[in-house]
């Protein structure tokens, strides 16, 4: 697999009236994870299915626009990632506005606004799950970055917030977004706590309402809409697709990444041959001797993305161990995995 990061060079953003549509199919997409699908992820995700859309971490505009190292720290990836969209954190139209032309001069298919993010720092930069309180600045922002991008422009967003929970409070949130072109949401079906709880309780703690996703896919249905929200099989991915347009799978997809084995065939019908882990993770070499030679990288760097991938298979346990006990060290290289695999009985 050839390194082909996207540089930071001279292209222009091509202005477009209105949101073009580029027909991604996202019947099956990988949540935006703090730390955790970053590049190397991303192009190891992209091993175990060809279809499933990827996400970045979610971005801040400030990191973007006044970052250390530039752009091209946050936005540089790899070609074998498309479909590929970038999570944007933010919401000042004209902040936006400049990283929607970055975005379309690094070549990304779709750029999703954070309206779910619930933590105190987010809250803070007025971006995240307080948005749903402010839907006009939303559209605002949505707005100016249709005016200078042809991406796709995507909301993920909570149920609701607080006390703001009704399903008409949900729908007042959408109608200024809708109004103004956006026709693709995902929804974490939950609402969010923006006092009280973390991060991660608010992943768990407050309860599952897929009906009321699967309400607004009925009443809305030129809209497409994807769930998000404690999907961890594929089987539960099928029953959520009778209801709406597509699913998002979070930590699941991370941290038992077999189930990506399954996408292509199970939900996108492809009759290919199912890819076996051992090949999806001897795919990865190219890719990762370019990145240790080129972008100061170590292999621990890569592969501990890959350590929830033999879930339940024999060996498993000293396939991690021996991964975390050697890919930290200088001069660490494919080698290593080929000793990590060597522990699985396959």
């Amino acid at each position: 697999m050839p390194d082909n990061l996207h540089p930071s060079d001279d292209r222009q953003a091509i202005p477009v009236d209105g949101n073009k549509a580029r027909n991604i199919d996202r019947r099956f997409c990988v949540a935006p994870m703090l730390d955790l699908t970053d590049r190397h992820c991303r192009v190891f995700l992209r091993q175990l299915s060809q279809q499933a859309v990827l996400y970045t971490e979610m971005i801040t505009t400030g990191a973007l626009i006044h970052g250390k190292g530039g752009p091209a720290r946050f936005l540089d990836y790899d070609e074998s990632e498309h479909p590929i969209a970038l999570q944007l954190g933010g919401s000042d139209p004209t902040a936006l506005a400049h990283c929607a032309k970055l975005a379309s001069q690094w070549g990304y298919d779709e750029l999703n606004l954070n309206c779910g993010c619930p933590s105190d720092r987010v809250q803070n930069g007025m971006f995240g799950a307080c948005l749903m309180a402010k839907p006009e600045l939303v559209a605002d922002g949505i707005k100016a970055m249709q005016d200078v991008s042809d991406i796709d422009i995507t909301v993920k967003h909570r149920i609701g917030i607080d006390d703001m929970e009704s399903y008409q409070e949900l729908l007042d949130f959408l109608q200024p977004l809708i109004d103004c072109g956006c026709q693709s949401f995902i929804v974490h079906a939950r609402k969010a706590w923006l006092q009280g709880l973390s991060p991660k309780q608010n992943r768990e703690i407050p309860p599952l309402d897929y009906e009321m996703v699967y309400q607004l896919k009925r009443d809305l249905p030129d809209l497409e809409i994807i769930i998000n929200g404690g999907i961890k099989t594929i089987a539960e991915c099928q029953q959520h697709l009778r209801h709406v347009d597509g699913v998002m799978v979070g930590r699941e997809a991370y941290y038992n990444s077999s189930l990506m084995l399954d996408v292509d065939r199970e939900i996108y019908g492809d009759r290919s041959e199912r890819t076996r882990p051992e090949s999806a993770i001897r795919a990865m070499y190219p890719y990762i001797e370019a990145q240790l030679s080129t972008n100061n990288v170590r292999l621990n760097h890569i592969t501990r993305h890959m350590l929830g991938l033999f879930q339940g298979v024999k060996g498993a346990k000293m396939f991690r161990r021996y991964l975390s006990e050697n890919a930290h060290k200088t001069g660490a290289g494919t080698e290593v995995l080929e000793q990590a695999l060597a522990a699985l009985e396959l």
